[in-house]
């Protein structure tokens, strides 16, 4: 439907990437673009009436100059927010899964060799009333907070980049990242990933967590030392659910395919298609008010403070 209204609405030019000789002949004239092609200060500055870039797979990737674009007035946009409660909801599947064991237990009864009602919950514990902690506390985390409330977990949160006043109206409790660790029985990863954050739970810190946490990663693969992770969970120490991964796709000899105490999950927590046609009318929505003179106000903008900051990488195809 959002396809359908934009090509009525406006021209619309399709290429393919790497951008082909059509994109460049166009560009000139562009209104927006939609789509991760590389837009160079030179290329941009051809581009006299660029006013929104919007990069539709939910990153900011270093495919734009962001300080040509941002001092033009061009808008920056990503569709993140589209995939934040699809993420959320995943999150909270594989938290339970890792609390209950059910992909293990599943495992383990089209084997041969399931363990019935109490010996097959030696390892379980329960959400409820448990110890949470929060790594980051963006889009993902703020969708994720409501199908937690249920459960009436114990909240924290580390994020550098928010102020505590804003984390305490969200109720949920500013600590450290040690204090966090420390102090969390299911961790779940939604920070994004920059130069700061990049092997954030190191082998030091991930031995912070008390004994069979669990640790949810679906945000950024490079926040984890996977090596590090793999030595853990295969001694019993940690229990994780990985949906992203340092390099996908991942080797048919990886260590994690082998690992019983890890969900593993091929990057599929945010892609659905509910997520895709939300795009569509976030992108339809922002582009007709960018057009009548207003500001975006369903995608989320690249901030100059922080885009710099960030080391996202494409998703693999």
């Amino acid at each position: 439907m959002a396809w359908a209204v934009l090509t009525e609405e406006f021209e619309v030019v399709e290429y393919t990437l790497p951008a082909d000789a059509s994109f460049d002949e166009v560009l000139p004239r562009a209104f927006a673009v939609v789509g991760q092609p590389r837009l160079t200060a030179q290329r941009l500055q051809r581009a006299e009436s660029l006013r929104v870039i919007a990069n539709v797979e939910g990153n900011f990737l270093p495919n734009v100059d962001y300080d040509a674009a941002l001092s033009r007035g061009i808008h920056v946009l990503s569709c993140g927010p589209a995939y934040a409660q699809p993420v959320a909801e995943y999150a909270l599947a594989l938290a339970l899964d890792l609390g209950r064991g059910i992909t293990r237990a599943d495992r383990d009864f089209r084997a041969g060799v399931e363990r019935y009602t109490v010996d097959g919950n030696a390892d379980s514990i329960l959400l409820r009333h448990a110890d949470v902690g929060l790594l980051g506390f963006g889009g993902i985390a703020r969708a994720l907070l409501p199908l937690l409330r249920p459960f009436a977990p114990r909240l924290r949160a580390y994020d550098p980049w928010l102020p505590d006043g804003l984390l305490r109206e969200a109720e949920v409790e500013p600590v450290p990242l040690e204090e966090l660790l420390r102090r969390s029985t299911y961790v779940f990863v939604l920070a994004t990933v920059t130069e700061q954050s990049t092997h954030l739970l190191d082998a030091a810190r991930l031995d912070l967590l008390p004994p069979r946490a669990r640790l949810v990663v679906v945000s950024r693969a490079a926040i984890v030392d996977f090596t590090a992770l793999y030595e853990r969970v295969r001694a019993g120490r940690l229990l994780a659910a990985v949906d992203v991964w340092p390099q996908e796709p991942v080797a048919l000899d990886d260590e994690a395919r082998s690992l019983d105490g890890m969900v593993l999950s091929a990057h599929r927590a945010g892609g659905i298609a509910s997520a895709f046609r939300l795009i569509g009318d976030m992108v339809l929505d922002d582009l007709r008010l960018v057009a009548s003179g207003l500001p975006p106000v369903r995608l989320q903008r690249a901030e100059r403070e922080l885009v710099r900051r960030y080391r996202n990488r494409p998703v693999e195809a």
